[in-house]
């Protein structure tokens, strides 16, 4: 079962790091969100491979929004 991957600030999603597919290790990026004009990535919680990716470059997200969903290897 796919675990949420949340965003712990709002901001813009600057560029999409990984796809699904992607095998990541824990604190790989996922993708970089833009806050307050700094560069913030959201990382991978844990070993695992992106089951779904939920936002597209240049979406608004707010603190707690759905990144991505990853499935635990």
């Amino acid at each position: 079962m796919a675990e949420d991957v949340e965003t712990e600030v709002t901001g813009k999603v600057w560029k999409l790091v990984a796809k699904p597919g992607d095998t990541l290790s824990e604190d790989d990026p996922i993708l970089i969100l833009e806050s307050m004009k700094m560069e913030i990535p959201v990382c991978a919680p844990f070993d695992g491979t992106v089951a779904e990716i939920c936002v597209g470059e240049g979406d608004a997200v707010d603190e707690g929004d759905v990144m991505a969903r990853m499935d635990e290897d």
